[in-house]
C-alpha cells in the first residue's frame, strides 16, 4: 500500500469511528429536540436555546480554553514515558480544571439577575441562572475528564463516556419536559450535566495517576503553556458565543421567542447532524497536522487530502438535504418548524465553502500560531454578526441563511489568502475538480427545490442525489481502495 493510500485510510478510518459516536449522539440529539419541539414548542425551544447560550457564553469567559490547550501538553508527557511528568502535569491540570469551574460558577451566580435581564429583558429567569450556576463547574470537570482521555489516548473510553452520556441524559430529561414542560427545562439540564460528570469520573478512574505534591510555583509555571494558549483559543470560542447569542438577543428583540427557537433548529441541522463530518475528522486531523507542520509540503499535502475526503462525503449529504429538507425538518422536529426551511437550503451550499476553509484554518493552531488564529476569527466573526443582524432585519430567517454562506464564501477567501502567503499553501487540481462537480450538483438541487414544483423537483433531484453519491464513491474507491476495504 502507498504511503499516499494509508493517509487518506487513516483518514477515512478515524472518521469512521468517530463517525459512529457522532451518529449514535445525533440521533439522541432528534430525540431530544423532537422531545422539546412536541412538548415545548418553538416558544419553549427558545428558551431553552437562551439558557444554554448564555451559560456557554459565560463558560466561554472562564474556561481558558483548558478543553483544548491542555491535551497537547497531556499527551506530550504521556508520550515520554515517565510516569511522574504525567502525575505532575495531569495535577496541575486538574487544579486549573477546578479553579476555572469554581470561577465560572462564582461569576454565574452573582450575575444572574443581570443575565436574566440582558437575555430574556427581565429578571423572571434570575433563580434559574442561580440554579444554572453550577453546571458550569460540573462542566468543566466533565471537559477535564475528557482531555484526560483523549490526551491519554484511551479514544474507547472517550467514545462510551459520550455515547452512554447522551442516552442516559436523554431518559432523565425527558419524563422532566413530559410533566412540568418549561418548568422542567432547568432540573433538566443540572441532572443531564450531573450525570455526564458522574460517566466521565468513572471512565477517567480507570486511567491510573498518583496524586502528587505540586508546589504553587511549580502549578504556576506548569500551567502558564496550557492558559496562554488556551486564553487565545478561548478569546476566539468567546466571540464565536458572544457573536451568536447577540443574534438570538437580537431575533427574540425584533421578532420573537419563536424565530429563535426556529433558528436554534436550523442552525442544529447545519451544524450538529450535517456538521458531524467536520467533529468526527477533526478528533484525528489536528494532531497529524500537528505533526507535520514544520514542513509545509505535507501541510500542504495533508490539507488537500483532508479538504476532498471531507467533501467527498459531505457533498451526498448536503444533497439530500436540499431536495428532502420539508421531510427532514418533519421528521426531525414538526410542522411548526418548516418555516424554517430556507435558513436551512441556503446554509447548505456554504458548508461546501466551510468544508474547504475548515481544512485550511486548522494550520494556524498547528502552527501554534495562536494570535494569527485569533484575529483570523476576529475578523470573520465580525463580519458575520453584521451580515447575520443585517440579514435577519431585511429578510427574517432565509436572511440568515444567505449570510451563512456569504460569510463563509468570504472566510474560505480569507484563510486561503493566509495559508499560501504564510506557508505556500496551495489546493491541487483534484481538490478544484472534486469542489466543481459536487458544489454544481448542490447548486442544482438548491434551484429545482426552490422553483420547480415538489412532483418534478423530487423527479429530478433524486438522480442528481444518486450522481453525487456514485461520484464520491468512485473518487474515494480510487484513493484507498474502499471496495477492498469493504470486503475486508
Amino acid at each position: 500500500m502507498t504511503e499516499e493510500k494509508a493517509s487518506y485510510r487513516s483518514i477515512m478510518k478515524a472518521t469512521s469511528l468517530f463517525g459512529g459516536v457522532q451518529v449514535f449522539n445525533i440521533i439522541i440529539a432528534i430525540v431530544r429536540s423532537k422531545i422539546i419541539a412536541v412538548l415545548l414548542g418553538p416558544a419553549g425551544m427558545g428558551i431553552v436555546g437562551l439558557l444554554t447560550s448564555t451559560i456557554g457564553l459565560v463558560s466561554s469567559l472562564t474556561n481558558f480554553g483548558l478543553g483544548t490547550s491542555a491535551i497537547r501538553d497531556i499527551a506530550a508527557a504521556n508520550e515520554s514515558g515517565n510516569q511522574n511528568r504525567i502525575n505532575k502535569v495531569v495535577t496541575v491540570f486538574r487544579r486549573l480544571v477546578w479553579i476555572t469551574g469554581l470561577l465560572g460558577a462564582i461569576i454565574t451566580f452573582i450575575l444572574s439577575p443581570w443575565l436574566s435581564l440582558l437575555t430574556f429583558g427581565n429578571k423572571e429567569y434570575t433563580v434559574a441562572f442561580m440554579w444554572l450556576s453550577v453546571t458550569l463547574l460540573f462542566n468543566q470537570l466533565t471537559s477535564g475528564q475528557n482531555v484526560l482521555l483523549q490526551g491519554m489516548r484511551k479514544l474507547k473510553y472517550l467514545a462510551k463516556a459520550n455515547m452512554l452520556g447522551s442516552f442516559v441524559g436523554l431518559v432523565i430529561s425527558a419524563p422532566l419536559y413530559y410533566y412540568y414542560r418549561v418548568d422542567g427545562v432547568v432540573p433538566a439540564i443540572i441532572l443531564t450535566v450531573l450525570l455526564l460528570l458522574g460517566i466521565s469520573w468513572y471512565f477517567a478512574r480507570k486511567i491510573k495517576i498518583e496524586q502528587i505534591k505540586v508546589s504553587p510555583e511549580e502549578t504556576i509555571f506548569e500551567g502558564k503553556g496550557m492558559l496562554k494558549m488556551g486564553f487565545m483559543l478561548s478569546l476566539s470560542s468567546l466571540i464565536t458565543v458572544g457573536g451568536s447569542y447577540i443574534v438570538r438577543i437580537f431575533i427574540s428583540n425584533t421578532g420573537s421567542l419563536d424565530d429563535v427557537g426556529l433558528y436554534n433548529a436550523g442552525f442544529a441541522i447545519i451544524a450538529t447532524y450535517v456538521g458531524l463530518v467536520f467533529t468526527a475528522m477533526s478528533t484525528d486531523y489536528y494532531p497529524r497536522l500537528s505533526g507535520v507542520s514544520h514542513d509545509n509540503k505535507k501541510g500542504t499535502l495533508l490539507m488537500n487530502q483532508q479538504a476532498e475526503i471531507a467533501l467527498l462525503i459531505l457533498a451526498p449529504i448536503l444533497a439530500i438535504f436540499l431536495i428532502f429538507i420539508n421531510w427532514v425538518v418533519i421528521i426531525l422536529y414538526s410542522t411548526e418548524f418548516i418555516p424554517v426551511n430556507g435558513l436551512i437550503q441556503w446554509a447548505a451550499l456554504g458548508m461546501y465553502f466551510k468544508a474547504a476553509s475548515w481544512s485550511i484554518a486548522f494550520i494556524l493552531l498547528a502552527k501554534g500560531a495562536s494570535k494569527l488564529f485569533f484575529w483570523n476569527e476576529l475578523v470573520w466573526n465580525i463580519y458575520m454578526l453584521g451580515l447575520n443582524l443585517l440579514g435577519y432585519y431585511f429578510y427574517g430567517l432565509d436572511g440568515l441563511g444567505v449570510s451563512f454562506l456569504i460569510s463563509y464564501m468570504l472566510y474560505f477567501s480569507q484563510v486561503f489568502y493566509i495559508a499560501k502567503n504564510k506557508y505556500q499553501f496551495k489546493f491541487n487540481l483534484e481538490f478544484y475538480k472534486i469542489f466543481s462537480i459536487q458544489f454544481t450538483l448542490g447548486l442544482c438541487c438548491f434551484l429545482i427545490i426552490k422553483f420547480a414544483p415538489t412532483y418534478w423537483a423530487y423527479m429530478i433531484g433524486i438522480p442528481l442525489i444518486l450522481i453525487s453519491i456514485g461520484y464520491s464513491f468512485k473518487e474515494l474507491n480510487k484513493r484507498m481502495d474502499l471496495i477492498g476495504l469493504l470486503k475486508k
